[in-house]
């Protein structure tokens, strides 16, 4: 049985299918994927085998590749949210897996570029947290 997985950009305007599994999900700690993630690293999914069909607002979506480097990330050209891209040099689909809608039960496999990793994301689980705005 394959998988399937749905998911949409922030406002909505963008809707995507995957049909496949994902092989490998990494936390990357680049300076690349912090600057376009605005945190402290990005969660990506990666598929050398998984399909990927836009069901609305493909006409939204552009892809900014970083110069002289394998760095591309795709997004909603109204809300920003990152998107799924193939990158057919390369022949896999990055997944960013904040975008799916669907439940995803796999857990990261690794940290990449550790030695990137801001100076403020070390020991955070020892600082207080809240299920939503603190009172």
């Amino acid at each position: 049985m394959s998988e399937t997985h749905c998911g949409s950009c922030l406002c909505g305007q963008v809707r995507f299918e995957v049909q496949g599994a994902f092989e490998r999900f990494f936390l990357c700690h680049c300076s690349h994927c912090r600057k376009d993630s605005g945190s402290a690293h990005a969660a990506n999914l990666f598929s050398s085998t998984a399909s990927l069909q836009w069901l609305t607002g493909q006409e939204s979506v552009r892809s900014f590749n970083l110069p002289a480097t394998r760095h591309t990330r795709s997004f909603c050209t109204a809300c920003g949210s990152a998107l799924p891209y193939a990158d057919a040099a390369g022949g896999f689909l990055v997944v960013p897996a904040g975008s799916l809608d669907s439940e995803l039960r796999r857990r990261p496999d690794a940290h990449l570029f550790t030695a990137s990793r801001a100076a403020w994301d070390q020991g955070l689980e020892s600082i207080p947290s809240f299920p939503g705005f603190p009172s």
